[in-house]
């Protein structure tokens, strides 16, 4: 079984590289780990390989908000210094730093 390492780490900004979404890296998968269903959903022209990671991201986009699983290759870095204005951001994370937003390492 091939073991990709992770391009990108938990706390990173990233966007789609075809669709107009963007999003916080919270959880990363070594390789494919949804339903099969889902897999096949994807166009098969557009369908990604499975031994890669994949990454679970708050997202948004121009309309809304949402939590999005996404294949390495289909993610590249965002450069926009933007904060991801998600809800659920604030929760996980502290303050967004040079593209990445720090863990929130408070215990209540």
């Amino acid at each position: 079984m091939l073991t990709a390492e992770a391009k990108f780490t938990i706390g990173e900004v990233v966007r789609h590289r075809k669709h107009p979404f963007r999003g916080v890296v919270f959880d990363i998968d070594p390789t494919f780990s949804n339903t099969e269903e889902w897999w096949q959903s994807i166009p098969e022209e557009s369908r990604p390989m499975k031994d890669q990671p994949f990454y679970h991201l708050l997202a948004e986009n121009d309309s809304s908000y949402y939590v999005a699983y996404v294949s390495e290759q289909n993610l590249v870095r965002d450069l926009s210094g933007d904060p991801v204005e998600h809800p659920d951001v604030p929760a996980l994370f502290g303050e967004l730093r040079n593209g990445f937003y720090q863990l929130d390492v408070q215990m209540n």
